[in-house]
């Protein structure tokens, strides 16, 4: 029996690691690949011990990438902050907007009810070019064409469905007992609201919010046709490594890291509260 056992841990060991560095190979293999010239990544064997350079990431940040062809000028940290100040407006105002309305689909019955819910989730479903062309025609129209606030309102129509309807669970489980012995107590609804019913579901808001930043992060086709190249977030501004001298191979491995750091280090931080909200509600009774 120890045998047996003993065979079963190192078993699910092995497998594990093997699982674990086929998942982390590929962003592994970026990471090395941002510390490369475009002849060292396309060396053939490829090589996992090289002389490390810190090129791209000056080139990223300076602004100046250098090519075959000539010098060009970049603009990635623009784009870089552009995609936290979207992502982050964006996130903020589909939480203003979401808890409270998923917060009334929750608590009160109401004719068309469902509909209009699952008429916002549609939202989520929609392929982005279904809707590009007349959203781009009635932008034109109203002014909002190339314009933060444009892109942040398209942005949170992203992130909303999600929200209202993750946030929507989570009320749900919130036993309104609660809520109506506090209001007993002679409290406004609002007060109920506000310091009881979101406190309880902060976790699951939380998750909401973390999953929403990352879709509105990772968008790109709103960004390309609705917005210039100063106002554009990193995702559409890697195309700048496309170049008619050649692809900058180590300018996008970099850039790739730099794009990703943001997201991961808000996932490290709030990743209590996103185990939590995802599993708060998963057993019932």
């Amino acid at each position: 029996m120890e045998h047996s056992s003993l065979a079963g841990l190192i078993f699910r060991g092995v497998a594990l690691t093997l699982i674990v560095l086929f998942f982390m190979f590929p962003i592994v293999w970026i990471f090395m690949m941002s510390f490369q010239n475009n002849d060292q990544i396309l060396r053939i064997p490829p090589r996992i011990l090289f002389e490390p350079t810190l090129s791209n990431y000056k080139a990223l940040i300076s602004g100046q990438l250098h090519t075959a062809a000539g010098n060009l000028q970049i603009t990635f940290m623009r784009n870089l902050f552009n995609s936290v100040v979207l992502s982050s407006a964006a996130v903020a105002l589909a939480l203003l907007l979401g808890v409270p309305a998923a917060y009334a689909f929750a608590r009160f019955k109401f004719r068309l009810g469902e509909t209009i819910a699952f008429t916002l989730l549609s939202f989520r479903f929609a392929p982005p070019l279904l809707v590009l062309l007349p959203l781009s025609l009635y932008y034109q129209e109203l002014g909002l064409n190339d314009t933060y606030f444009g892109i942040v309102w398209v942005y949170q129509l992203i992130a909303l469905p999600l929200i209202l309807w993750i946030v929507r669970g989570y009320f749900e489980d919130i036993s309104p007992d609660i809520e109506h012995a506090y209001r007993l107590a002679g409290h406004s609804w609002w007060e109920a609201f506000t310091r009881i019913a979101v406190p309880l579901a902060g976790p699951g808001i939380a998750a909401a919010g973390l999953l929403s930043f990352i879709f509105c992060w990772n968008n790109f086709v709103f960004a390309l046709i609705l917005a210039s190249a100063d106002k554009q977030p990193v995702t559409v501004g890697a195309l700048a490594f496309v170049t008619a001298s050649g692809i900058q191979y180590g300018q996008i491995a970099a850039a790739i890291v730099l794009s990703v750091t943001p997201t991961l280090l808000l996932a490290l931080y709030a990743q209590r509260y996103l185990v939590e909200g995802l599993s708060l509600g998963a057993v019932k009774g």
